[in-house]
């Protein structure tokens, strides 16, 4: 196994989440399965001297469930791993609060939106802070200073979960075969056991993936599997809600009554949307119309997480959102402000950007105002430059490294 596999990979939330326990009575981290919520509770809780209890193991999760309460009276900090198997766990930790507030005395993870849960998970609603943990970005193989078209496709389709980053080939696959599956037939089925037809989940899924980057067309994918459009809707939240998936609202409604209303949707981890679709390097490495169409997808997939990923350190909220003219004007994200002040990212699957490309971002920018701070083309070449006004075009790997390499 070569060395870059056997790295231990460095997750910033240990400190973002240090530093929250300063003043937060309860952390929840969310995200997805097997993305490290397991390895960065347990490296938080040598830091801070505190007993990780993991509620995925049967044993534990019996134990805990027959005296919750004997856990959580501990002086030392109790870490929770999975605490959506036990809902009612937060019960146990409200009443301890009730006797003693003391900060940062709780962290407990969860692979399942926090809002999808039973009632019994809202218990904490007041005293819970909620920090989002995505799949890291994957490792590079190139040395050059600059990263070739090849470079990118292999970052994309490794995508971020540290286990399939360990993985190639056909090893890779296979894993990403079985986490669909187990996320598909224990966690959707865990948070909505009532479903009729749970066979259509993965189905669902794959249609999911072929609109990745692109706007939601939930009556379009309804009608290619078969189902209502009202269920349909409700198996993709199921979706989501086990972080398969995200949705990027429209934003900009308020600037011009011809911007689009509908969300775009993303798969949470490009490796993953990739292998749903069954895309390899090889094949988006052709220079066919379908290929580079798919590669631009994938791309935007890929960027729009590396962007979320940064977004969820900031101590000031920040609004996500894509926007949209019915006219055929997009930016690709927006990042909003409490303010009003606005951060534009176009993505492209290029190493040029012609002027061309660049009419949206000068469009928003004459009808955002002063609210528009700075827009950013993000592209494959190597070389960042201002174009005009509070417009640049930027390499996409100045996204992961430091502005003086």
């Amino acid at each position: 196994m070569s060395k870059q596999h056997t790295l231990e990979i460095p997750r910033r939330i240990i400190e973002v989440a240090k530093d929250r326990m300063e003043e937060e009575l309860v952390i929840a981290i969310h995200g997805p399965r097997s993305v490290g919520k397991s390895t960065v509770l347990r490296r938080l809780a040598r830091e801070c001297n505190a007993v990780v209890v993991d509620l995925d193991d049967l044993a534990t999760r019996e134990a805990f469930t027959a005296d919750p309460g004997l856990f959580v009276s501990q002086e030392t900090s109790l870490f929770l791993d999975e605490y959506q198997q036990v809902p009612e766990s937060l019960d146990a930790i409200k009443a301890e609060l009730n006797r003693s507030s003391i900060p940062g005395r709780f962290v407990i993870t969860g692979s399942t939106r926090h809002d999808a849960l039973p009632s019994a998970a809202q218990a904490l609603t007041g005293r819970l802070h909620i920090l989002d943990l995505l799949p890291p970005g994957a490792v590079i193989k190139s040395n050059a200073p600059g990263l070739t078209r090849s470079d990118y496709i292999e970052r994309v389709c490794t995508g971020g979960f540290p286990l399939a980053i360990r993985r190639e080939g056909s090893s890779r696959a296979r894993w990403f075969d079985d986490y669909v599956r187990l996320s598909v037939e224990r966690d959707v089925v865990q948070i909505a056991p009532r479903l009729r037809q749970a066979s259509l989940l993965s189905p669902l899924l794959e249609r999911l993936a072929s609109q990745t980057g692109q706007v939601l067309n939930i009556a379009a994918i309804a009608e290619h599997i078969g189902m209502p459009k009202t269920t349909t809707e409700v198996y993709a939240r199921h979706l989501e809600a086990v972080y398969l998936l995200r949705r990027l609202p429209a934003w900009g409604k308020s600037l011009r009554s011809s911007v689009g209303k509908l969300p775009k949707i993303h798969i949470v981890d490009s490796g993953l949307a990739a292998r749903l679709l069954g895309l390899t390097p090889a094949r988006l490495a052709k220079l066919d119309p379908t290929a580079m169409s798919e590669f631009g997808h994938l791309l935007e997939t890929f960027v729009i997480g590396e962007i979320f990923k940064q977004a969820t350190w900031l101590d000031e909220r920040v609004q996500l959102g894509h926007w949209r003219t019915r006219d055929g004007d997009e930016v690709d994200l927006i990042a909003e402000a409490d303010d009003g002040r606005v951060v534009a990212f176009e993505v492209k699957a290029s190493a040029r950007v012609s002027d061309d490309a660049l009419k949206p971002m000068r469009k928003l920018r004459s009808m955002a105002g002063e609210a528009f701070m700075g827009g950013f083309m993000l592209y494959t070449g190597d070389h960042s430059y201002t174009v005009d006004d509070r417009i640049h075009v930027v390499p996409i790997n100045r996204l992961w490294t430091p502005i003086s390499s």
